[in-house]
């Protein structure tokens, strides 16, 4: 009898060492969240400079803002790093007074308000690509912000600042709060810390950066500091998968968990799949073809570039390549925010671009580059495919659009150096409000898409910062009227459809939400 015992707990002591490893190794797959997508569009994981959507997807995970929107509700703003705040009228302007929570960066060392000062500050000394939301929008300088005590944080703004507004670009990467004692550590040459944080973090958020291998995955492992606690996941991997169909064969293998990129053919056949989750996510996101507009450019003309939006074939796209996928607009504020414009001044009419371009003096055509980006456009449709159409479409005008396709963050650097003759491109705005597409896409002097395209129209500047500081919602309402309509007859824009983004996970996944902003709470999933 004791030899039977002793035999069966050694079997049993056998049986549970071998079984370990396979259960640390299951155990740490359940609390691992795979992500695979175009993921190329990565440039930094500085909160200050990063302003790609892969970059404000990571920043919203590592850092944390002063106030942020909470899930799909995008109109109200909710506590984060500051535990109340309160706004009063100034003789000059406004001033917004936050108080802080208690909390901690990944590094240790407690969040104060004075870390808050250096992050604006250096966000404003960089003039990074997102600087003027600090500068032209909020119209803040290096001493607005100010830090009486630790847990004390005072904003003035002058008038021709819409305190609203301020508050509401503070939830982009621009308000992520750094740890400045960790970003001074590894300044090199005034730098802020910039080339340091280009592929590290220091943040206060739920995850901190483990690491950014470039064109392979980027690995966060759980903040044990953070007070937004991730109870389940305890690393998030995003893994670079371009092609669809290597998402898709990835996901139904087990490799990944979530799939960013599907195209509208695989969301489809992904509804009927009961192993998978095909979630049809809203987006405040336009795909659209901006034309370099500048002196002696082909698209200078305002007539070439009304040419271009009347040979484009919108419901061919949408019903042909998007499948249910993407929404018709033709205007800038997107759909779903105060402001949008449903007008659909142009109809897909040929006969009225050619004339157009005769009366521009280009009935002979031109040629020009069309940089696109590699992998999938906004909606799931393959970028090659969708700038296929674009590129026929336009043939019929005399338009020879010469495809160049590159990685999005080669086209991207290109782009903001105003090097792009026709560029197929996404945008969304950096924060839930009319704003966000109005002093970008109209306002040159903002250096943002205006500038990109080497558009400048001062009636436009005029109305972008007249509606921007507007507070009265129907004079608002009107002023943006009045700018969607000059921006769609003049502007260097052809709107080509507001997208559904179709996101596909495992069955498995509990609590994936990515909402129209692009934001994905990490810490919110589990997987049963």
């Amino acid at each position: 009898m004791h030899r039977t015992t002793h035999r069966l707990r050694s079997t049993l002591a056998l049986a549970l060492a071998l079984s370990s490893p396979l259960a640390a190794a299951q155990s740490g797959r359940e609390s691992t969240l795979v992500l695979g997508g175009d993921f190329s569009d990565l440039i930094t994981l500085d909160p200050g400079v990063s302003y790609e959507f892969t970059g404000s997807l990571l920043a919203g995970n590592l850092y944390d803002t002063l106030v942020a929107y909470e899930g799909n509700n995008l109109t109200t703003l909710r506590p984060r790093l500051a535990s109340s705040w309160k706004v009063a009228p100034t003789a000059t302007g406004s001033r917004i007074t936050f108080t802080l929570r208690d909390a901690k960066f990944s590094t240790g060392r407690p969040v104060t308000a004075a870390d808050v000062v250096y992050s604006l500050n250096r966000v404003i000394s960089l003039k990074t690509p997102s600087s003027f939301l600090l500068t032209d929008v909020a119209n803040i300088k290096i001493g607005s912000v100010t830090a009486p005590d630790a847990k004390t944080l005072v904003m003035d703004i002058p008038k021709t600042a819409n305190p609203n507004i301020v508050l509401a670009l503070l939830t982009f990467n621009v308000g992520g709060v750094i740890d400045s004692a960790e970003a001074k550590a590894h300044e090199q040459n005034g730098d802020f810390g910039t080339a340091w944080l280009k592929d590290h973090s220091a943040g206060s958020g739920p995850f901190a950066l483990n690491r950014w291998d470039r064109s392979a995955q980027v690995a966060l492992d759980i903040n044990p500091n953070a007070f937004r606690k991730s109870p389940n996941i305890k690393r998030v991997i995003l893994r670079y998968m371009q092609e669809s169909a290597v998402q898709q064969s990835a996901l139904n293998s087990g490799e990944i968990d979530v799939a960013w990129d599907y195209t509208p053919d695989a969301f489809n056949a992904a509804l009927k799949n009961s192993k998978l989750k095909a979630l049809k996510t809203d987006t405040f996101q336009l795909q659209y073809l901006g034309m370099n507009s500048g002196k002696g450019a082909a698209f200078e003309d305002a007539r070439v570039r009304q040419a271009v939006r009347y040979a484009t074939d919108q419901d061919g796209i949408i019903k042909s390549l998007l499948q249910g996928l993407g929404r018709k607009t033709q205007t800038i504020i997107p759909i779903g925010l105060a402001g949008s414009n449903s007008a659909l001044p142009y109809t897909y009419n040929v006969t009225k671009a050619k004339e157009l371009m005769a009366a521009a003096g280009k009935s002979g055509g031109f040629s020009v580059d069309f940089s696109i980006p590699t992998g999938s456009c906004a909606g799931g449709v393959p970028c090659q495919d969708l700038a296929a159409k674009v590129q026929s479409d336009l043939a019929k005008i005399g338009i020879k659009a010469n495809i160049k396709q590159m990685v999005s963050a080669d086209l991207y650097t290109m782009y903001r150096a105003q090097k792009a003759e026709l560029i197929l491109a996404p945008w969304s705005p950096d924060y839930a409000d009319a704003d966000g597409n109005g002093t970008p896409l109209a306002d040159f002097n903002a250096k943002s898409l205006a500038w990109r395209n080497v558009w400048q129209n001062d009636q436009a500047s005029k109305l972008a910062q007249a509606a921007a500081i507007e507070t009265d919602a129907t004079k608002r309402v009107a002023l943006y009227k009045q700018l969607t309509e000059l921006v769609a007859k003049d502007g260097p824009y052809a709107i080509l459809y507001q997208p559904y983004k179709p996101v596909v996970t495992s069955v498995n996944v509990v609590g994936f939400d990515r909402n129209a902003n692009g934001d994905v709470r990490f810490e919110k999933v589990s997987k049963k």
